[in-house]
C-alpha cells in the first residue's frame, strides 16, 4: 500500500532565492516537507540538496507563474510521487519602481501578470489540492499592500490587489474548509531589489535598504511559518510595517504628507556591476 503525503507537504512558488527560500528552510526545519517551484531550475536544485542533505525532504520543480499550467504539471508531478499539498504559498514576484509618468503600460502589465495574475493562476491550479488537504492558501502581500508611496505604485498595485483577493477567500473558501493567511511584511533581506523592471536578476546590485532597516530572511521566515502553522489570517512582518500600517490607517493624511517628503525620487532600478 503507497501512503500519501498530506498535511506536512508544502509547495512555494518563488523559491530560489530570498524569502521563499527561507521559508523552505524554516518549513524543512519544522520536519515538513517542501516542493520549491521556480525559474531558476539550478538555484532551485542547489537549495533542494542543501534541504536534503540537512536530513529534509525537498524537490525542485521549473515553473513561471505567468504561464498558465505551470503549476498544475508540477502538482501532476507531486502526485505521481502520491504528494499532495496541505499549504500553497503564492510567494513569487518582483517590483516596478519609477514615477508613474515615466512607466509605459507595458511596465505596468508586467507588474500586475507576474504579482497579481501569478497569484490568481498558483490558486486556481492547486485549488484542488488544497480542497482535498483541507489546506491553507498563503498570500505573500507587502506593507506596499496597504499604503503606496511615490515611485511605486505598480508594485502597491499589485499587493492591494492580492490583500483584497486575500481578503475575499476568508469567506470564499470557508465552505471548502481551506484557509488563507496574507503575509505582509515590510524591508527583508531579499532578491526583490535586485530585479529590475523587465524581471531580470542582478545578483550584484546593492540594495538600496539600510542594513539596519531590513530583517534577517531567517527571522522573517520563523515569524511567517509561525503564523501560517497557527491559521492567522494576516502576519505583519517587522516592526517598521506595522507602525506604518497603524499610521495609514489612523493617520492617513499625516502618513502621506510624510511620505511625500521622504521621497527624493524614484528608488532607482537595479544595474549590472560594471566590470
Amino acid at each position: 500500500m503507497t501512503t500519501t503525503t498530506r498535511d506536512n507537504a508544502v509547495l512555494i512558488t518563488g523559491a530560489s532565492s530570498g524569502i521563499g527560500a527561507g521559508l523552505a528552510r524554516e518549513f524543512v526545519r519544522r520536519g515538513m516537507r517542501v516542493a520549491l517551484v521556480a525559474r531558476r531550475l539550478e538555484q532551485l536544485e542547489s537549495l533542494a540538496a542543501e534541504l536534503r542533505s540537512a536530513g529534509g525532504q525537498a524537490s525542485a520543480h521549473a515553473g513561471d507563474v505567468t504561464v498558465d499550467g505551470d503549476l498544475a504539471r508540477v502538482v501532476a508531478e507531486l502526485a505521481t510521487q502520491n504528494i499532495i499539498p496541505g499549504i500553497v504559498i503564492a510567494n513569487a514576484g518582483f517590483g516596478v519602481v519609477g514615477r508613474a509618468q515615466d512607466l509605459s503600460l507595458a511596465d505596468f502589465r508586467r507588474q500586475l501578470e507576474t504579482n497579481t495574475f501569478g497569484v490568481l493562476r498558483t490558486f486556481h491550479e492547486t485549488l484542488d489540492c488544497l480542497r482535498q488537504t483541507r489546506g491553507r492558501f498563503v498570500v505573500m502581500g507587502s506593507v506596499a499592500g496597504h499604503i503606496s508611496t511615490p515611485g511605486g505604485s505598480p508594485y502597491a498595485m499589485s499587493k492591494y490587489a492580492v490583500r483584497a483577493f486575500a481578503e475575499a477567500l476568508h469567506g470564499d473558501l470557508l465552505p471548502l474548509g481551506v484557509g488563507c493567511t496574507l503575509i505582509s511584511p515590510g524591508f527583508v533581506d531579499s532578491d526583490i531589489r535586485r530585479v529590475d523592471n523587465r524581471g531580470g536578476f542582478h545578483p550584484h546590485a546593492r540594495d538600496p535598504i539600510p542594513p539596519w532597516l531590513r530583517m534577517k530572511t531567517e527571522q522573517a521566515a520563523r515569524i511567517m511559518v509561525s503564523g501560517i502553522l497557527r491559521g492567522k489570517r494576516e502576519v505583519v512582518v517587522t516592526f517598521h510595517a506595522k507602525l506604518v500600517i497603524f499610521l495609514a490607517r489612523h493617520f492617513p493624511r499625516i502618513t502621506r504628507f510624510l511620505l511625500v517628503r521622504a521621497n527624493k525620487g524614484s528608488r532607482p532600478e537595479p544595474r549590472s556591476r560594471s566590470v
